[in-house]
């Protein structure tokens, strides 16, 4: 789209009437739809500079293209207004800002608050007493850590729950082969435990080295007592937490601890690189990519960093940036990161030395993600695109919705729906449904069924689901397909529908319409493509149906109890967290379960003896 030089030249008249304060600007298109969200602490200056006949880069020239108009807010300060901004990013969640991973899908570490402590790996950061560690850049990282700590402190990982199950039953593998000091067994008093867990607290925080050094006092302590036993537990405690830090890169000098920053960013994408540097090692690091639409300069950096670290529990005393910044914008920061953590935060932007060679590393590291993701974009967008000239469509396929049918014989009808936006799955946009109005297995009213409540959706005000995709693909053949496309002539709906065929063996073998196949055996990309949609919404729709017909057989199971109805097997499993736990239960820890009588754990004790 091409702005008229008659709106560019309202914009900036517009813009030049700002005043020369702190403040959120608001840049809309022609729809009204908000696009873009900046602040500034001059609106007249940095507003106008969109609207002048200078030169911009591709991503803001086709954002200042697309406005046909724009709000504002004043503030009253430089702070307020960042405040402001991240609010109505989050609000209208604009095409042309970065988008910050919700912090709800990160992975952390969580010290839970029990009598016998426990970590436990969770995404979610709930009001509830717990120590949360993190987040870190990937699951993986936050299990392994979780069962190195365990295995080096000999924490338990079984289901039992302390102090309850101490001295019921028999130790588990791991008691008996060193790796858990066997707390069931009662031989572990309640202060060794929580020496143990302290200690890996203090691991997961960036003390390891103060951890080892409590650990040496105390093996010479221990030897001095002739508690030879004790004494090795120690030693052998202290080599494996010297493991862990021999399998991490040493990029700075001992007891350092600084985050680095480094930003790369040209006409096509931007990368975001953190290192976290924790006792001289490399401990950490993430990688933030966004797309030839997303804006991200120097400037927008400030809003980044106070998003960013809003999300973590620890920041260090040091942050490297390995680009300049504004000295108010750092002022700014500063204040901010001060005020989040409680301790004097500096930052700064080395310029020699080993700090600055460091900075170079990060800003490498960013340029290399940032070339890889160029080309897999680049392959991606290519596929699609022949995706598109091969199913003669008329538009780009950038959001491809795929459902399929699944269910256990009459039972757990489930129609599973994801999503790939751009070629890469949106676990987030995934949706299931379970089927009401069919009775049997009639696959062909189920998929009805499914995109008739999908497609309702189509009139919400706001949400992804609010539009239409450019692509549905159906796993099943011409009937599938001609049940759709009559559901969308009857709703006036235009949406290229295709059914994905497999062969025989129950693989993929081509696209078809009502009336014909579409060979995808000679276009690689297009067939592995299609393949992996295929695999991926039939493994989600049989894993929701799955997950439906085991919570029915476990509730089910329960309600043969005499007594016990749906409502009350779901309480007992709720309590107890499954059959499990349930069967080793006493009569009165059953009873003290809300809505559960005496009587009824009478019933549900005799039933699992039997």
């Amino acid at each position: 789209m091409v702005q008229s030089e008659e709106t560019r030249q309202r914009l900036l008249d517009k813009a030049n009437g700002l005043p020369l304060s702190s403040g959120v600007y608001i840049m809309r298109d022609r729809t009204g739809k908000v696009i873009y969200v900046g602040k500034s602490r001059k609106l007249k200056s940095r507003v106008s500079q969109y609207f002048q006949n200078s030169e911009k880069n591709i991503k803001t020239a086709r954002m200042v293209a697309a406005v046909q108009d724009f709000d504002y807010y004043l503030c009253d300060n430089e702070m307020e207004a960042l405040s402001l901004e991240n609010t109505l990013i989050k609000q209208y969640t604009p095409k042309y800002n970065i988008r910050l991973k919700d912090a709800k899908s990160y992975p952390y570490i969580k010290l839970t608050a029990e009598e016998y402590p426990r970590l436990v790996f969770t995404r979610r950061r709930d009001a509830d007493r717990g120590k949360y560690f993190g987040p870190y850049s990937g699951v993986s990282i936050a299990y392994s850590l979780i069962d190195l700590l365990s295995r080096t402190l000999r924490l338990p990982t079984c289901k039992r729950q302390f102090p309850r199950d101490i001295g019921k039953g028999r130790p588990c593998i791991n008691y008996q082969i060193g790796r858990c000091a066997g707390l069931c067994t009662g031989r572990v008093t309640h202060e060794e435990y929580a020496e143990s867990i302290r200690y890996a607290a203090d691991v997961l925080d960036g003390r390891e080295k103060d951890v080892r050094r409590e650990l040496e006092k105390r093996m010479y302590a221990y030897a001095e007592e002739e508690r030879y036993e004790a004494a090795a537990r120690c030693r052998d405690t202290i080599e494996a937490l010297g493991r862990i830090g021999q399998k991490q890169k040493v990029v700075a000098d001992p007891d350092t601890e600084q985050d680095v920053i480094a930003l790369y960013s040209d006409d096509f994408c931007s990368c975001v690189s953190v290192f976290y540097v924790r006792d001289g090692v490399l401990q950490d690091k993430e990688d933030h990519l966004y797309g030839a639409d997303s804006i991200l300069e120097t400037e927008d950096m400030t809003t980044f960093l106070c998003e960013h670290y809003r999300t973590r529990e620890y920041i260090p005393s040091q942050v490297l940036l390995a680009f300049p910044m504004e000295d108010e914008d750092v002022e700014m920061l500063t204040a901010y990161l001060s005020e989040r953590v409680g301790h004097r935060v500096y930052i700064r932007t080395p310029e020699r030395g080993k700090l600055r060679t460091l900075c170079e590393m990060v800003e490498k590291n960013a340029a290399e993600k940032a070339k890889l993701y160029r080309a897999d974009t680049d392959r991606t967008e290519g596929t699609l695109a022949r995706l598109a000239g091969l199913l003669m469509l008329e538009s780009y396929p950038e959001r491809i919705e795929a459902y399929d049918i699944s269910n256990l014989g009459t039972e757990h009808l489930t129609a599973g729906m994801i999503v790939c936006e751009g070629g890469k799955f949106n676990k987030a946009e995934y949706r299931s449904f379970r089927i009401r109005s069919v009775d049997g297995t009639d696959d062909y009213a189920s998929m009805h069924e499914a995109l008739s409540r999908r497609l309702d959706h189509l009139s919400d005000a706001d949400g992804s689901f609010s539009r239409l995709p450019d692509l549905i693909l159906l796993d099943g053949g011409r009937g599938h397909v001609s049940t759709v496309k009559a559901l969308m002539q009857e709703r006036g709906l235009d949406v290229p529908v295709f059914g994905m065929v497999k062969d025989d063996f129950h693989k993929t073998r081509a696209l078809c319409t009502e009336s014909e196949e579409i060979s995808i055996a000679r276009e690689q990309d297009i067939f592995s493509l299609i393949y992996r949609i295929q695999e991926e919404v039939h493994r989600f729709t049989v894993g929701k149906m799955t997950a439906a017909k085991r919570k029915t057989v476990r509730t089910s199971s329960l309600t043969k109890i005499p007594g016990i109805g749906d409502a009350k097997a779901k309480k007992l499993l709720a309590a107890f967290g499954g059959l499990a736990a349930l069967k080793r239960a006493s009569r009165d820890e059953i009873a003290a379960v809300k809505g559960i009588s005496m009587r009824d754990a009478e019933a549900v004790v005799e039933y699992f003896r039997k």
